[in-house]
Formats: C-alpha cells, sequence, structure tokens
C-alpha cells in the first residue's frame, strides 16, 4: 500500500504542468479519474474543465436504447466534475457528456474507461477482481537480465490462429493463443507450442486496447490491425468470445497473458497514444474540446501520424494520461514490455518519465518504439523521441530502419536491393547495425544508408530488425527485388538476412512467420485485408521445415553467447573487430571471452554476393565450425568456401 502510494505521489509530482506546457487549465493531481468501484459505492470522476454542465447516463444494454437514468454531475476541483453513488451498480453501462460553450456534446465513454461493451460506446460498472482467473495471483512474470537478451517476435492476434492450417478451436481470439497441443495438418506444431518451441523470449502483440475499425456487433469476418485507438484502457472486443459483455474480455486477455507466462513467453503491449482513431468525436474530444491535441499555427490539427490528428504529450493530462494508462496495463494485466507507435511524435521527457516508472514497477520491463512520425510536427526535433535523439532516451529503444533497409532494400522502393540479396553497396549500413548504431571507429559513416552518425548510447538503445508487420513481408520484397534469382537463392537470402538480424548487437525482432518464409502474396499495406492474404498458414512450417530448424538454432546460439548480446558500447568497441574481408564480404572478430562466453573467439562471415568466396586461410586458421552457408554444422576449417549469400560463424574454445 505504501508503495502504491508513493507510487502515485510521483506521478502527481511528474504530470504537475510547467510554463513551457502552457497550460490554460488546472492540471488534476488526483489518480481516481474514471469509475472508481466498490460493492457499496461507486465513483465517478472526469475532467472537463470547460464543460458548464456535465452528465451521467445509466443503460441497460451496451448499444441501443435509452438511458435508464440520467445524473448530473458536481463541479468538484481542478476541472473534475464528480458524484459517489450509494449501491451497488456492477453490470451497468454508463456513459458522460457535457456542456461545452452552451451545447450539449455528444455522450463518450470517459478516456479512463476500463471495461466497455459493443464497440466500446458505453463503459460498464464491474469488479476488476472477478475478472482475475484462476491463479492470477500467482503469476510470475520472466525475468530479463539485460535488454539485449530479448528476442521479439511481432504477431497478431487473428493472423495466429484463424487460418484452418492452425489446429485452433477458437480462432481469431484471445484464448486462441492459450490452447496447447495444437498442430498443424502435418502434425507440427501451431500457436503457443510453437512459439515455445521456436525459442523467442517476447511476443508483441499488435494493439489489443479498443479500436475502432472493425464493428463488434457484426460477426462477419473483419480484419484491422487496429492502429486506430477508441478506448485506450479496455481491451479490443473483437478478440473476446462475447463483445458485450467488458468482463469477459478482460479475463480471456488475462488468461492468455497468463498462458504465455507459464511458458515463460514475456508479452509486449503495442500501444498507440500518438493519435486517435476518430478526431472531432473522439473521447477526448467530446470532454475537452482540443486540449489532447496538438495543433498548426493556423488552428487546425497537425498530423504528424498522417492519421489526421497527434496528440499532445507534453501537455499536462495528456502526459498524466499516458503514464496513467501504461500503468494500469503494466499492474492489471501484468504486461511485460510496451511498444510505442510512432514514439516520434512524443515528447523526449514524458517517455523518459514513462520509462522511469514502469522499470520502478517492474526492472524487467522491456520498452522500444518507432523514432520517426509520418510527418512534420509543430513540437522542435530536438525535444521529441525521435531516432537522432536515442542517446537521451532513458531504458527505451528505437528501431534501427538502417539495418532493416541495409538487409533487404528500402521499403519505399519495391525493386531495391539490400546486402543480403546483392547489393554489396550496403555494406558499411550493416556494419552500423551490427554494432547496433553505437559508435565504433571501424564504420564509416557516410556510407551508412540514412544515419551519418551512431545515435545509440548502448546496444541497449536499439531494435534490430529486417521486417515488421508494415511493408512487403521479407520473403515477398525478396520475391519482387530479386526477380531473376531462383527460389533456393530467395531462400538463402532469406536465411542471411535473418543470420545478421540474430547475430547482431542489440535487441533482435523477428517479424511472425519469418522462420517458415511468410508471404502476404505481395500486398505491402495488409492493415485491412482479408485473413486470406493476413493469416499465417501453418502448412508453410510443413514446407519449409528446414527454415524453421535453423531460425530456431540461430535463436538457441544467440541465447547460449553473450558475445552476441553485449550490453555496452565500450564492450562492443573494445571486443568486436571487423576482419579485412574479400570484396562483397563482411568479416568480423568478438574477443569472447572478455565477455564469459564459453567461445574465447569468434568469428562472423556475411557473403553478399551470388559468388562462392574462400575465407582467408590466415584469418580462420584454428577455428571451428558450428555454421557454414546458413547450415548449422560442426568440425574443422580448411579452405572454407562460402557459398553465394552464405553465412559462416566460427570459434575457438
Amino acid at each position: 500500500m505504501k508503495k502504491n502510494f508513493l507510487l502515485l505521489l510521483t506521478i502527481a509530482a511528474l504530470t504537475m504542468p510547467t510554463k513551457a506546457q502552457k497550460e490554460i487549465y488546472p492540471t488534476y493531481v488526483g489518480s481516481d479519474l474514471g469509475l472508481t468501484f466498490t460493492p457499496t459505492t461507486s465513483s465517478f470522476k472526469i475532467w472537463a474543465p470547460t464543460a458548464t454542465k456535465a452528465q451521467l447516463k445509466f443503460y441497460r444494454q451496451p448499444i441501443g436504447g435509452t438511458p435508464t437514468r440520467t445524473i448530473d454531475l458536481k463541479q468538484s476541483k481542478q476541472g473534475t466534475w464528480a458524484i459517489t453513488l450509494q449501491g451497488n451498480y456492477e453490470g451497468v453501462y454508463y456513459t458522460f457528456c457535457i456542456q461545452h460553450e452552451e451545447k450539449w456534446l455528444n455522450e463518450v465513454a470517459d478516456p479512463y474507461a476500463k471495461a466497455v461493451g459493443t464497440n466500446g460506446k458505453r463503459a460498464m460498472v464491474l469488479d476488476l477482481k472477478k475478472t482475475n482467473p484462476i491463479g492470477w495471483e500467482k503469476d510470475q512474470q520472466p525475468k530479463l537480465k539485460n535488454a539485449t537478451d530479448a528476442i521479439i517476435y511481432e504477431l497478431h492476434i487473428r493472423d495466429a490462429s484463424i487460418a484452418p492450417s492452425s489446429g485452433i478451436a477458437n480462432k481469431g481470439k484471445y484464448i486462441g493463443l492459450t490452447e496447447t497441443g495444437t498442430k498443424n495438418p502435418a502434425g507440427l506444431t501451431t500457436g503457443l507450442d510453437h512459439l515455445t518451441e521456436l525459442g523467442v523470449t517476447h511476443i508483441h502483440l499488435l494493439p489489443f486496447f479498443d479500436y475502432n475499425s472493425v464493428d463488434e456487433s457484426n460477426t462477419a469476418p473483419q480484419y484491422n490491425w487496429g492502429y486506430d485507438p477508441v478506448n485506450y484502457n479496455a481491451p479490443e472486443g473483437s478478440y473476446a468470445t462475447t463483445t458485450a459483455d467488458g468482463a469477459v474480455r478482460i479475463k480471456e486477455l488475462k488468461e492468455l497473458v497468463q498462458a504465455f507466462h507459464k511458458k515463460g513467453l514475456a508479452l509486449v503491449m503495442d500501444v498507440v497514444y500518438n493519435h486517435t482513431g476518430i478526431t472531432d468525436e473522439s473521447n477526448f474530444n467530446q470532454l475537452v474540446p482540443g486540449y489532447y491535441y496538438r495543433h498548426t499555427a493556423d488552428g487546425k490539427y497537425s498530423n504528424a501520424t498522417a492519421c489526421n490528428n497527434e496528440t499532445a504529450s507534453e501537455k499536462a493530462m495528456m502526459r498524466k494520461f499516458m503514464l496513467e494508462s501504461v500503468l494500469y496495463w503494466a499492474k492489471e494485466y501484468h504486461i511485460d514490455g510496451f511498444r510505442f507507435d510512432l514514439m516520434g511524435v512524443h515528447d523526449i521527457e514524458t517517455m523518459n518519465l514513462i520509462s522511469a516508472a514502469l522499470h520502478k514497477l517492474n526492472p524487467n520491463m522491456l520498452i522500444y518504439g518507432e523514432g520517426w512520425t509520418a510527418g512534420a510536427s509543430p513540437l522542435p526535433d530536438s525535444v521529441r523521441a525521435l531516432k537522432q535523439n536515442a542517446a537521451k532516451l532513458k531504458g527505451i529503444a528505437v528501431f534501427s530502419d538502417d539495418i532493416r533497409d541495409g538487409i533487404k532494400g528500402s521499403v519505399f522502393e519495391a525493386a531495391d536491393r539490400g546486402f543480403a540479396s546483392g547489393d554489396t553497396s550496403k555494406i558499411e549500413s550493416i556494419k552500423f547495425g551490427i554494432v547496433a548504431a553505437t559508435e565504433h571507429p571501424q564504420v564509416n559513416y557516410k556510407k551508412v544508408n540514412y544515419s551519418k552518425k551512431p545515435y545509440a548510447a548502448s546496444p541497449q538503445n536499439t531494435i534490430i530488425y529486417a521486417e515488421c508487420h508494415d511493408n512487403n513481408t521479407l520473403w515477398d520484397k525478396l520475391a519482387i527485388s530479386a526477380l531473376k534469382a531462383t527460389v533456393a537463392e530467395r531462400i538463402e537470402m532469406h536465411k542471411l538476412a535473418l543470420s545478421i538480424v540474430l547475430t547482431s548487437q542489440g535487441i533482435s525482432f523477428l517479424h511472425a512467420g519469418t522462420e517458415m518464409l511468410r508471404s502476404k502474396y505481395g500486398i505491402e499495406n495488409s492493415y485491412n485485408q482479408p485473413d486470406s492474404i493476413n493469416a499465417i498458414n501453418w502448412n508453410l512450417k510443413t514446407h519449409y521445415i528446414a527454415v524453421f530448424t535453423y531460425v530456431q538454432q540461430l535463436i538457441q546460439l544467440r541465447k547460449a553467447h553473450p558475445a552476441f548480446r553485449m550490453t555496452s558500447t565500450a564492450q562492443i568497441q573494445t571486443n568486436l573487430k571487423f576482419l579485412n574481408a574479400p570484396a562483397g564480404m563482411i568479416g568480423y572478430s568478438i574477443n569472447g571471452a572478455a565477455v564469459k562466453d564459453p567461445w574465447k573467439q569468434i568469428q562472423v562471415w556475411f557473403n553478399g554476393t551470388s559468388k562462392s568466396i574462400i575465407l582467408p586461410a590466415g584469418l580462420i586458421k584454428g577455428y571451428k565450425t558450428v555454421v557454414v552457408n546458413n547450415e548449422f554444422v560442426k568440425g574443422g576449417v580448411e579452405n572454407l568456401l562460402v557459398n553465394g549469400y552464405g553465412c559462416v560463424v566460427l570459434y575457438k574454445d
């Protein structure tokens, strides 16, 4: 209790307005916005400093019908309106509405709503304790010694199970990912068992807060990634077995988290605080018109997100909302990490406050985000959580688009190749990624594709990846850009790309299905495409079991050897040395002994050409092989020939 009280005091202090924020409304410093429920009382409170009147309305059902009761709220301190009602209101649906400039605005579930009914139109009174699955109080969250130990697997809930080949009963649902013993037609593991078999540490789930783009009242198949938030603190209903009852979606999501934790898997929540799915009609705007958003000089909504609006994290009540929201998810749902969509929209101070609070709650918390925006913002670049400011972010990593496009070619030019598909002009971009965007004397930053100087303070600042849900899958990108390559060559390119990701310093990140050459049939932006495009085809695991096994072995290699997971820039500078490699190749050595690796010396070689190349005999003398030409082997080294698009890993013990 004392710990929670101190945490609340910290939040109140951190969210007090500063002169730089130019707050024109009072900042509420309490921690009880929204609903405070007990079996004998229910307290309702909203922050609406511009309101002249405010009302609370009760309903029997989540959508439709007329209010069973309308209650006037009382004006309270620091811009709030509130009322406490005696009795047990569990199961009641409710909304708020305010009068602004003599006009009644739309009814909404307030931004702090933790339970909602169908389509999130109305909030719901419930006892959160009753949503806890059996054994929830004994749930054990996985430990993470260092952020660089994480191997992240990005997955959409529906994609994971909706295909007939998944063998999962509860297709497209939270609880589909709790099922064990599921198999594809060939008897290979799918779903949760597949994730544990693969060996990743963290499952990054695309947005599962309540979002706008799927009509939960319609049972026809619908699809969206979910980057259009409505109710930030309530789970999405389309992934639940029942959409009307807010308690069901909460309990089933907790069951998913619990199932992951029992398997030793941490869960990362994809959060989208940078914009709302709707603008004028949003919960924010219907209670405090305009406040939560940034505006251009002419008074219009600024749009750094390319989604019609951008939120103003630097404002006291938006900062407070974000901070309290992530802490709520972390405490109520035992979430292990957060991925921030378009994190470059948010200000550095807010992100660092969030990181500090989350790491105080759970030192194992993993936090990362996109260090860019989709357009210009009125907030100066110097104060935003952009990639170039990564060194100013504490305990937060950014995605490296430098190595992403260095590996496979630009995501904005479909035909552009990367190092893994034959464009060896991108060698310095790969080297930049190998050292996790930190400062290294052997990287020629002038030749790095996007960043002309290091931006990471440590390898724990950088996410290393070749693909994510955005843009073409890696397999599709190779098919489009390497048109003349055979299928066999493209498989080696794909394996080389993942070899680079899983042997580089920093935090490894994989897109779901990459381990079995997932395709979206050339559809670059599949955010609203049908299941036929987005579903993971589990038959691919049968067809490409050799690729799956190789990726599985790469993951085991990374987990077994701290040399690939160094924790400081100084360690990388001292112990990782790039070798004098033949043209078209990258080679580097790691002093494993210095970081207590069982392998005292390690060499890694990548061939970005289509030609076979013999490694320099003088450099590899005395080494043993572990990976040769994208295959795990064991043996000595003599006249080692590296095939086109091959990876070699050598060691001395």
